[in-house]
């Protein structure tokens, strides 16, 4: 049976990577409700720092002794495995256990309307967006999202209501430990096959998720997803959908785009004009998103003025479509995209946003991904004019499965791209000083640290 926080009876938690954002975020909340919060990291982060100022106690490097005789339960990553010494400290002294998610799904149960947002892609996005019109319409939210929202200026927001948002990840099936009273799926693809065997598992599992809304619940989902029905029948809960279809019951016509990408459309619900919404993110995806949210907000009883006032505040989370600045005439944009879905969402909204040539310096993002969705990776990545590969991002993965950057440029030189592989990031930079020309967009992507390539050119 899973250990049970009593959150009118304050403790000491250690959290053994406390420095991840969902992580660093968790630590917040509980440090504002009371309780005493000690965690270890590999390195000082700006969100490590952050929690220091709160008053938690942070180790740096991953040592038994960090965990203390006033410890009375232990909070641990995904990426933390049985032979941590820390988690077998833990064990040892047959300390409460939980994971990351088991935590997260006791904080919402102190909710009434909790938000769980999940899919393959644009969980952070959608999450801040509804976040966004949450805040308009003065409902006080506490919010823990995936990035940085400048609104909120951090990762975390601890409100004042019955109100709760999150991510809700699918990865090592942390979602099925929540029980939202409104869940989001925004879309289901083929993702992290280092865990699920293969896409109908991915399936099966979202499924179980639709199955955690309670009766009272509701499950707004994308429309478009194949074999819907799959997810929604049997289901107790109301269910909502949203997509670019007429069938939805959430729907965006008219879509138009500015000078920036960013789309515009005709809002319909059941099939009645609703409102005109107009947003500051670019992209197909992000009309989609915003769908996503606004079935969200209409289902609180959020007045549309507000979710138009949410929506115009929004502008993407970091290094989600960030515009880095200007330099030597070329502009540089950093995206977080990883997977070929997001790659293609991303490089299509580019092409509408004014530039000579597109350049995209990737950054893939694990072996076993890169390896799984390879031929899928060169097709994303060959929307751009150019695309210079840097070296795989190993993250939480040792062995390369016989897989590497130079893999996947044979895949994109076989679809005929300009591709290019470099094996050092200051290589990469001094290339594209020396091919990037004016009016060019350079957008670096990846969910691992390529974001440093941009920065450091802007210096320069």
């Amino acid at each position: 049976m899973t250990y049970q926080i009593d959150f009118n009876h304050p403790i000491e938690i250690h959290f053994i990577g406390i420095g991840g954002i969902s992580m660093s975020g968790l630590a917040e909340v509980l440090l504002k409700a009371g309780f005493s919060v000690t965690g270890s990291d590999w390195h000082s982060s700006d969100l490590t720092k952050h929690l220091e100022k709160l008053g938690a106690k942070i180790f740096y490097g991953q040592k038994p002794e960090h965990i203390s005789d006033s410890t009375k339960a232990i909070v641990f990553t995904a990426a933390v495995k049985p032979e941590n010494p820390e988690y077998q400290e833990a064990v040892k002294r047959n300390l409460p256990i939980l994971s990351r998610a088991e935590l997260l799904g006791q904080i919402m149960e102190n909710y009434s309307i909790s938000i769980g947002v999940s899919g393959t892609h644009g969980k952070t996005t959608t999450t801040s967006m509804l976040s966004e019109i949450m805040l308009s319409a003065n409902l006080s939210p506490t919010i823990s999202v995936g990035g940085i929202l400048d609104c909120i200026h951090g990762n975390i927001y601890v409100g004042h209501s019955q109100y709760f948002i999150t991510e809700a990840c699918e990865y090592k099936n942390s979602f099925l430990s929540l029980y939202p009273s409104i869940g989001i799926i925004l879309n289901v693809c083929a993702d992290h096959l280092d865990f699920f065997e293969d896409l109908n598992d991915i399936r099966r599992s979202f499924r179980h998720y639709t199955k955690n809304i309670p009766n009272h619940g509701t499950l707004i989902i994308n429309g478009c997803i194949e074999n819907l029905s799959y997810f929604t029948e049997g289901l107790s809960c109301h269910v909502v959908t949203f997509g670019l279809l007429p069938s939805c019951q959430f729907y965006a016509a008219n879509i138009t785009y500015d000078a920036f990408a960013c789309g515009s459309y005709d809002l319909i619900i059941q099939q009645n004009f609703a409102a005109r919404i107009t947003l500051s993110a670019p992209g197909e995806h992000n009309i989609l998103n915003s769908l996503a949210a606004i079935a969200a907000a209409y289902e609180m009883q959020i007045p549309l003025v507000q979710i138009q006032n949410g929506l115009s505040n929004f502008h993407n989370a970091n290094r989600r479509f960030e515009k880095k600045g200007e330099t030597h005439g070329f502009t540089i944009i950093d995206d977080y995209a990883h997977h070929p879905d997001e790659i293609c969402a991303t490089l299509t909204a580019a092409k509408n946003y004014p530039h000579r040539k597109l350049w995209c310096v990737f950054q893939p993002h694990t072996y076993t991904r890169t390896k799984a969705l390879l031929k899928d990776f060169a097709k994303a990545l060959s929307l751009a004019d150019y695309v210079v590969l840097a070296d795989i991002f190993s993250a939480r993965e040792t062995d390369t499965l016989g897989i590497s950057s130079e893999t996947l440029l044979n895949e994109l030189k076989k679809l005929g791209a300009s591709c290019y592989y470099l094996d050092s990031f200051q290589k990469i930079e001094d290339f594209l000083f020396a091919h990037c020309q004016e009016n060019d967009l350079l957008i670096t992507m990846g969910a691992g640290d390529i974001v440093a390539i941009g920065e450091s050119m802007l210096k320069k």
